[in-house]
């Protein structure tokens, strides 16, 4: 390196200068100051710390190679939930190379070294991105795994980890303590969230994209602003201008406080979020015997309202538990909450401990048995009705399933009512309800004052479709037969009434209301 370089990199100590900020800084350190700029600055190898900088921050197909890597390790574990795998790939990951070397073009304000340092790192975000997306595009497991959920919510306390980590970073790359870079690899965890983005582009999921994305940017801006205030602090950039002094304190404090805002709000919520489940717990707990056992409590808090699964083992059973539990605890909380309780009897014995803990596992198997049992039945309610699975109402208390289909090509009522009735015979122990469309209603003939077998069969019908759909239907013929419909759908719950408009037909002809204009 040239002897111009490096003193145009502001490489070469001093003591700040005249400006006003070293000055203020001069006397507000004292002799702690002048025995930093006097001892400790000095002693730096300047040139050797740049020369390694620029290496770490340069893109060579080695760090090509290595990005590649330690994405697709990244990946493989997040995938495979193994915490081992994700620490492989942390571990080879040469990010924090460019990051650094951001941090100290920063803090040089040297163009030419911030533009090369971000080249280097867009270059490994975009190739690590894809190339994860491409892994979890055809890998046969999509799940969100407790990996890759556990990088989706940043906070406050990731920012700490970030900082605390970067610091140490640059102090390694500083003084020549590379040994610690391992440590602070494994702390800042680069490359994981950056394959949860790529598993989140991958699976179109907006929430794990975004929270993962936002946990990179974290670490990067975090590491690269830490990294410049090291770099100032040990001599390096000390060129600057009041000016520009001024200007990194500014852009230093403008982008902690703008990462700082969104993740103290995700900290609170976490905090919040660790409340509710103390809570619950004592709330669920006040409802029944001292020896009973909370074995299971997942709460959803995107639900509105909240919807808590719990398991009790407990030696009585307490029939108002639910919803005395549910009143407590909405009362508690501050929020409305659907809770479902499910109460299984075990001793209390010391001999009864090993029972006790079969019925723990009989419960939450049969917890997990039930929920997959109502996704299931949601699944196959929204394939038949032609929507999305979320369009499904599925109520597991009352094992209630509700959906209302779209049109069909060619289908008539009737095929709606065969189409519920089928998934029904296979699922006995569900209601299910598909809500059709309102599609014509059939023509009811009656031989006389009364209804013949094709009569019977499409009034059925037509009540069937009334109660579906919660509309009111209108009813036109000759009076006394019209009569003897009205009086049937009365009989049924529905409401109905009679169309002025007389026809000649021997038949009844029912329409909705909103068709007709009745009121």
């Amino acid at each position: 390196m040239s002897q111009s370089a490096p003193a145009a990199r502001g490489l070469a100590p001093t003591s700040g200068g005249g400006s006003r900020l070293g000055r203020f800084a001069a006397r507000l350190t004292g002799p702690l100051g002048s025995w930093w700029r006097g001892s400790v600055i000095p002693g730096i190898e300047h040139r050797a710390v740049i020369a390694k900088v620029d290496d770490e921050a340069s893109l060579t197909p080695r760090y090509a190679f290595m990005i590649l890597m330690s994405a697709g390790i990244a990946v493989l574990g997040l995938l495979l939930s193994s915490p081992a795998v994700v620490i492989g790939a942390m571990l080879i990951s040469p990010l924090m190379g460019p990051i650094i070397g951001l941090g100290f073009g920063i803090a040089t304000i040297d163009g030419n070294e911030i533009r090369r340092t971000a080249m280097t790192l867009a270059a490994g975000i975009v190739m690590a991105v894809l190339f994860t997306a491409l892994v979890v595009f055809f890998s046969p497991i999509k799940d969100v795994t407790s990996e890759i959920a556990a990088r989706t919510r940043p906070n406050l306390f990731d920012l700490m980890v970030a900082l605390f980590s970067a610091l140490a970073g640059a102090y390694a790359m500083i003084r020549g303590r590379e040994g610690t870079i391992v440590g602070v690899a494994i702390a800042t965890a680069l490359m994981p969230p950056l394959a949860t983005v790529g598993f989140g582009l991958a699976t179109l999921n907006a929430t794990v994209f975004f929270g993962a994305l936002l946990l990179f940017v974290t670490n990067l801006m975090t590491i690269a602003i830490a990294a410049a205030v090291m770099a100032r602090l040990y001599g390096f950039g000390p060129k600057l201008t009041s000016r520009q002094s001024g200007m990194q304190a500014g852009v230093i404090i403008v982008v902690f406080l703008a990462l700082a805002i969104p993740l103290g709000y995700s900290l609170s919520q976490i905090a919040w979020e660790a409340r509710a489940q103390r809570q619950a717990r004592e709330v669920l707990a006040e409802q029944f015997p001292r020896q009973a056992k909370i074995d299971q409590l997942d709460i959803d808090f995107a639900g509105d309202p909240l919807t808590i699964l719990a398991t009790v083992l407990t030696p009585q059973f307490r029939s108002r538990a639910g919803a005395l539990g549910e009143a407590r605890l909405a009362k508690a909380l501050g929020r409305p909450v659907k809770l479902s309780l499910d109460q299984f009897r075990v001793g209390t014995a010391a001999g009864d401990a090993e029972a006790a803990q079969l019925a723990s596992a009989s419960a939450s198997a049969a917890s997990l048995k039930e929920r997959e049992n109502a996704a299931l039945v949601g699944r196959e309610l929204a394939l038949l009705a032609g929507v999305p699975a979320e369009a499904v109402l599925v109520d597991r208390d009352k094992r209630l399933a509700q959906v209302r289909a779209n049109p069909l090509p060619g289908a008539t009522l009737a095929t709606y009512r065969a189409l519920e009735q089928r998934l029904s015979a296979a699922e006995p122990q569900w209601t299910l309800q598909l809500i059709p469309p309102p599609l014509p209603l059939p023509d009811i003939s009656l031989d006389g004052e009364e209804l013949g077998d094709e009569g019977e069969a499409n009034l059925a019908l037509a009540i069937w479709a009334a109660r579906r759909t919660g509309l009111a239907l209108t009813v036109s013929g000759r009076a006394n037969q019209s009569q003897i419909v009205l009086t049937k759908l009365s009989e049924a719950g529905i409401s109905a009434t009679s169309n002025d408009s007389s026809i000649s037909s021997a038949d009844v002809r029912l329409a909705w209301a909103f068709q007709t204009g009745a009121p």
